[in-house]
C-alpha cells in the first residue's frame, strides 16, 4: 500500500494537466449539451489550433534553452505572405513553394539565432525587432491585401483528409485500422520498456497500476479513433502533427542534440565547462524555430485559403502559454513535448 501510494502520488505530480484536461473536457462536454464530443467539433478544434500545436513544439525547445522567441507569428505570417506570391500570383508548382517557404523560414531562426547566441545580443530583444520587423515585411509585400485563392492541393494540408482504402460506407474503416495498430505498437513498447527497466533493476510500476494506465490509454485512443471515423476520417494535418510529435520527442529523449538542450538550460557555464557547444546548440535551436514557424504559416494560410497581412497575431504568446501550462519552467532546462501538446490542448478545448 505504501509503494502503491507512492506511485499513484507520482502518478498525479506528472499527469496533472492530462487530469485538468479531461476535467474541463467533461465540464464543456456537459455544458454545452453533448456538443464538444461530436465528429465535426472534434475535427475543428484539430484543425483551428494545429498551427499553435506546431509552433509549441519549437518554442518548448527554446524554453527548454532557457531562451524565448516573441517573432513565430510575425514570421509565420511573412512566410504566409511569400507563399501566396509563390504560388497563387506566379503559379508556382505547390512542392516547390512549400519547400522555399520551409528554407526561408529556417533562415530567419538561423539570422536570429546568430545574434543571439554568437553576438550575445539577448533573445527577447533579438525576436522582438524580428517579429517588428517580419511583420512589416508581410504588410509591404502583400501592400495590405490578401491573397486568395490557394490550389486545392496546397488546402489539402490542412483542411484534407487520409483517404479510406477500404472504402467504408459512412465509416472510416483506415482511421479504426490506424487505432489499432497504434494499440499494439503502444502495448508493445510498454510491455519491453517495463522489461528492461526490471533488467537494470530499475524502480517499476506494479503491473495493476501499468495495467490501469495502459487501459485508459488505448480506451481513449480507441474511442478518439471511432469518433473520428465516423466523421472522415484523420485529418491530414494531426497526422502531420503527429509525426512531428513523435520525431520531436524521440530527439528531446534519446539523443545527445536534446540532452545538451536541458543541459543549456538547467546550467549554461556548466554544460559548457562540460563539453557541450551552447553557442551552436541555441543557434541550432532557433533555426528550428523558424522551420516550424514557416511549417506552421503554411498550415494557416492552407486552412485560411488566403495570405493574409494580419495572420499569426498572437500566435507567440498562444505557444509561449502552451509550453508553460505544459509543465516547462521559466527557468529553464523542464519541460516535455507532450507537456507542450497538452497545454495546447488544454487552450484549445
Amino acid at each position: 500500500m505504501k509503494s502503491f501510494k507512492k506511485l499513484l502520488g507520482g502518478n498525479l505530480n506528472q499527469y496533472s494537466m492530462v487530469i485538468a484536461l479531461v476535467g474541463i473536457m467533461i465540464f464543456f462536454q456537459i455544458g454545452s449539451g453533448g456538443i464538444l464530443f461530436k465528429p465535426l467539433n472534434i475535427t475543428n478544434l484539430i484543425l483551428q489550433n494545429s498551427y499553435i500545436l506546431i509552433l509549441a513544439l519549437g518554442m518548448l525547445l527554446v524554453i527548454v534553452a532557457f531562451q524565448i522567441d516573441l517573432s513565430v507569428g510575425s514570421i509565420a505570417a511573412v512566410v504566409g505572405a511569400l507563399a501566396g506570391i509563390m504560388i497563387i500570383n506566379h503559379n508556382m508548382s505547390v512542392p516547390l513553394g512549400i519547400t522555399i517557404v520551409l528554407i526561408v523560414g529556417a533562415l530567419f531562426g538561423a539570422w536570429q539565432g546568430f545574434w543571439i547566441a554568437y553576438v550575445r545580443i539577448p533573445a527577447f530583444i533579438t525576436t522582438l525587432a524580428g517579429m517588428m520587423v517580419f511583420r512589416g515585411l508581410t504588410y509591404v509585400s502583400l501592400d495590405g491585401t490578401s491573397i486568395a485563392p490557394f490550389p486545392k492541393s496546397f488546402q489539402l494540408m490542412s483542411t484534407g483528409f487520409i483517404p479510406d482504402f477500404f472504402n467504408g460506407n459512412g465509416f472510416h474503416i483506415t482511421t479504426m485500422l490506424i487505432g489499432i495498430i497504434i494499440t499494439v505498437i503502444y502495448v508493445v513498447s510498454e510491455i519491453r520498456k517495463r522489461a528492461t527497466q526490471k533488467k537494470f533493476k530499475f524502480e517499476v510500476s506494479s503491473p495493476i497500476a501499468l495495467t490501469l494506465k495502459m487501459g485508459a490509454i488505448i480506451i481513449i485512443l480507441n474511442v478518439f479513433c471511432y469518433i473520428m471515423a465516423s466523421y472522415k476520417g484523420l485529418p491530414n494535418v494531426l497526422v502531420l502533427l503527429a509525426i512531428l510529435v513523435v520525431f520531436y520527442t524521440f530527439i528531446m529523449t534519446k539523443t545527445t542534440f536534446g540532452r545538451h538542450i536541458y543541459a543549456l538550460g538547467g546550467n549554461e557555464k556548466a554544460a559548457r565547462l562540460s563539453g557541450v557547444k551552447t553557442k551552436w546548440v541555441v543557434f541550432l535551436v532557433f533555426v528550428n524555430m523558424g522551420l516550424l514557424s514557416a511549417l506552421a504559416g503554411l498550415v494557416f494560410a492552407a486552412r485560411l485559403n488566403s495570405a493574409t497581412p494580419n495572420a499569426g497575431v498572437g500566435f507567440e504568446l498562444d505557444a509561449i502559454a502552451a509550453c508553460f501550462i505544459g509543465g516547462a519552467s521559466t527557468a529553464g532546462g523542464i519541460g516535455t513535448i507532450m507537456g507542450a501538446m497538452i497545454g495546447g490542448l488544454f487552450m484549445g478545448v
